[in-house]
C-alpha cells in the first residue's frame, strides 16, 4: 500500500519536529516520519540527566514558544544562564559575556535534547500531522513529479516535497545523491554530566587546553553543583579517558578545568562521539530541501548547531507559508531556492567563525598564541564589540525568521 502526502518530513527529531509544527495550520498534508519510536516518555524530576544537551539561545526560545513547546519545556527542566567565561588555558587570555550587555536576563538555556524531544512531540500528538514511527527509509527516488520512498518493510510513501531533517548521516542526503564538503576534525567529544563541589552561578565556562577546548555547562536539579561536559580531545586520549574508572577520570577532567569549580566529585555515564564538520554544496533541489545537521554540521564549540537548525526550520516553514499564499508549486526549485538564499550564508559564516577558533585555539607556534592572548584581552575590554557578539548569539540581530522576531 501506498502513502501519499504534500509534504514528507523524514527525521522527527527536534529541528523537523519543529518544522511539522511551524506548519500544521499550512492546509498541507503533512507526514513526518522517523525510525525510532515517537512516543513521549513520562519524565521524573529526580532522574539523571541525559548526556546531550543543547544550548538554546533566545531566538530558539521563541521559535519553541510560538510553537507551544517551550511550556513543556519548563515543566520538566532547563537551565538558565547569564554568563559565559572563556579563557585559554595556555596562556593569560580570557573574556567574559554577560546577558545584562544587552539588557537581557539570560544568554540562554542548557536543556536536555530529550526534553526538547518530547515537549515538540507533545504538541506534534494534538495536531493533524501524521507521525509514522518505525519508518527506516531503504530507497528514495524521483516518480514523475513526485518522491517515492521505501522503507525497509517495504511500505511505500509518495510525495512531491521531501525535506531531510535526519540529522548529520542523512538517509535522505545519501539516497539523493546530494554532495558535501566534509573534513574530519581528528577530535572526539567526550560527554557526560558532572556533580562539582562548587556552584556554577548560572554561568557557561569553557577552557581552551592544549588537546582541544572544555566546557562545562550548567544543569539545575535542586542545586547548581551540577554541569554538562563537553571535552574535545585528540582520538587516542578520547580512548584512554574512556577507559579511566570514574573516580580517576573525574580527578584528571578536574585538573584540565583547572579547578574552576572546585573538585569533580562524580560523573554520570560518558559518551565518545567522533567530530567531523560537513557542508551539503546545495540545501535545495527540485522537491527536496535539506534542514538542521542534515544541511550542515559544525564544532560543538559555541553549542550553536541545534539553534541554526531551528532557524533553517523557521525560515523553510515561512517560504513555504509565502508560497502557499501566493498559489506557487511548494516543490519548484525556485521556491526552495528562497530558503537556501536566506540560510547558506548565515550557516557558512557561524561554521567559519567556529573553524577560526578551532584552529586559532589549536595553534602551537608561539606568535598565534600571543596573537590569540592578546586578542581575548583586548576584545573583553571592548564592551561595544562584546554587546555586537552577545546580540547575534541571542537572535537579536541578523535576517531573523517571523518565528524568532522578539
Amino acid at each position: 500500500m501506498e502513502l501519499r502526502a504534500d509534504l514528507i518530513i523524514v527525521g522527527a527529531g527536534m529541528v523537523g519536529s519543529a518544522l511539522a509544527l511551524a506548519l500544521k495550520d499550512s492546509g498541507l498534508d503533512i507526514l513526518l516520519i522517523d525510525g525510532s519510536p515517537l512516543s513521549v516518555k513520562p519524565f521524573d524530576p529526580a532522574s539523571a540527566f541525559e548526556p546531550r544537551v543543547s544550548a538554546l539561545s533566545a531566538a530558539s526560545q521563541r521559535i519553541l514558544e510560538r510553537l507551544g513547546a517551550w511550556p513543556g519545556i519548563a515543566a520538566r527542566r532547563s537551565s538558565p544562564y547569564g554568563e559565559m567565561h572563556v579563557w585559554d588555558g595556555s596562556g593569560t587570555g580570557q573574556i567574559h559575556f554577560s546577558a545584562s550587555s544587552v539588557h537581557a536576563e539570560v544568554l540562554g538555556h542548557i536543556v536536555e535534547n530529550r526534553v526538547v524531544q518530547d515537549a515538540l512531540l507533545e504538541p506534534l500528538h494534538d495536531s493533524d500531522i501524521g507521525l509514522l514511527p518505525g519508518a527506516r527509509l531503504e530507497r528514495l527516488r524521483r516518480s514523475g513529479d513526485d518522491w517515492l520512498l521505501t522503507l525497509v518493510d517495504g511500505r511505500e510513501l509518495r510525495a512531491p516535497l521531501v525535506v531531510a531533517a535526519d540529522g548529520a548521516n542523512s538517509a535522505v542526503r545519501r539516497l539523493a545523491g546530494c554532495a558535501t564538503r566534509e573534513w574530519d576534525y581528528l577530535h572526539h567529544a567526550i560527554v557526560t554530566s558532572v556533580r562539582c563541589a562548587e556552584p556554577h552561578q548560572r554561568t557557561a565556562w569553557q577552557r581552551f587546553t592544549d588537546d582541544g577546548p572544555l566546557a562545562f555547562l550548567p544543569l539545575e536539579r535542586d542545586n547548581e553543583h551540577w554541569c554538562s561536559i563537553v571535552w574535545s580531545v585528540t582520538p587516542e586520549e578520547a580512548e584512554r579517558l574512556m577507559a579511566l574508572d570514574d573516580t580517576v577520570f573525574c580527578s584528571e577532567l578536574g585538573r584540565a578545568f583547572e579547578w574552576r569549580l572546585g573538585e569533580v566529585l562524580g560523573a554520570d555515564p560518558r559518551l565518545c562521539i567522533p567530530l567531523r564538520q560537513r557542508h551539503a554544496k546545495r540545501y535545495v533541489e527540485e522537491g527536496l530541501a535539506l534542514i538542521g545537521d542534515a544541511a550542515h554540521s559544525i564544532h560543538p564549540l559555541a553549542g550553536q548547531g541545534v539553534n541554526l537548525g531551528f532557524l533553517d526550520a523557521a525560515v523553510l516553514a515561512e517560504v513555504l507559508l509565502h508560497a502557499i499564499g501566493r498559489g506557487e508549486r511548494l516543490a519548484d526549485e525556485r521556491v526552495l531556492s528562497r530558503f537556501e538564499r536566506r540560510r547558506m550564508p548565515h550557516n557558512l559564516a557561524m561554521m567559519a567563525a567556529m573553524e577560526g577558533f578551532e584552529r586559532l585555539f589549536q595553534a602551537n607556534p608561539l606568535p598565534l598564541r600571543w596573537l590569540r592572548n592578546t586578542g581575548l584581552k583586548w576584545v573583553d575590554g571592548m564592551p561595544e564589540a562584546k554587546a555586537l557578539f552577545v546580540r547575534r548569539a541571542l537572535g537579536l540581530s541578523g535576517d531573523l525568521p517571523d518565528l524568532a522576531q522578539a
